[in-house]
């Protein structure tokens, strides 16, 4: 708890339609040896069960850690993230999407790990799960850590594996471009300011690949890293096909 009685550790997730799974990630939540937290549901226009989903969860588990807050209308993953960094309470900022989920001892590693470091980013490693959350047994290592540049080739970081320390990034600092991969363009922002992004290389988060359409159509994707490259990043048709052509090696190589 910070000093002002702040939770230490401020957990962001947008929420739409994701009645299948929101209780198991409330689960992995609850479960996190680190108890000093608050997680803030971003609902964001659910048509499904989803809301009435999380109200059940919440009446009938007591947990007053976890904050349901409801957009207006839906306006996108960006949208709903960059509100729930906005009325984050916390000193650290965690993401984690509604259908993917964290190892029990996740956040608590992760503190640790950044404290020691004195770290304002970090993420970890992470392991493709199917519909059930059943991990798949591919599984992400990360580098050490991670430069502008070296980000720019590198597409690793994924989003329920990030942590930032807004003593060290303020949090107007960490709202994200309503664009396509808006959670890969922030990560290049803060590091072309000249932040590094250290790697955690544990094997924290479970990432259900079951329904995340826009990241398993390849076209897609290569549309979006193409899109990154040239309008987010202004980088030349020459330096964007160079980064390209690392990307895509890894991409594969995470994914075989």
């Amino acid at each position: 708890m910070n000093g002002n009685g702040a939770p230490t550790v401020s957990i962001v997730t947008p929420v739409y339609n994701v009645e299948k799974w929101i209780e198991e990630t409330l689960d992995c939540v609850r479960a996190q040896t680190f108890p000093d937290w608050e997680m803030l549901l971003v609902e964001d226009g659910s048509t499904d069960r989803t809301v009435p989903v999380i109200e059940k969860y919440l009446e009938r588990t007591g947990e007053g850690r976890i904050r349901l807050i409801r957009q207006e209308k839906n306006g996108g993953a960006a949208k709903a993230r960059n509100r729930g960094v906005r009325e984050a309470m916390g000193r650290y900022i965690a993401y984690i999407d509604a259908d993917d989920l964290w190892e029990p001892e996740k956040l608590e590693r992760q503190v640790a790990f950044m404290e020691e470091r004195k770290a304002a980013f970090s993420f970890t490693g992470y392991e493709f799960a199917d519909e059930y959350g059943k991990g798949l047994g591919k599984i992400v290592r990360v580098p050490e850590r991670l430069d502008y540049q070296e980000a720019l080739k590198n597409t690793t970081i994924f989003t329920s594996t990030v942590m930032f320390d807004t003593e060290k990034i303020p949090k107007e600092e960490l709202e994200m471009p309503i664009i396509k991969s808006e959670d890969t363009a922030l990560w290049w922002r803060i590091l072309r300011q000249g932040h590094l992004a250290y790697g955690l290389d544990e094997n924290l988060v479970k990432y259900r690949r079951a329904g995340k359409s826009l990241s398993s159509n390849k076209l897609e994707a290569i549309r979006r890293i193409w899109n990154l490259y040239r309008r987010a990043e202004g980088l030349s048709v020459l330096s964007s096909a160079r980064y390209f052509c690392y990307w895509a090696v890894r991409a594969v190589k995470r994914r075989i």
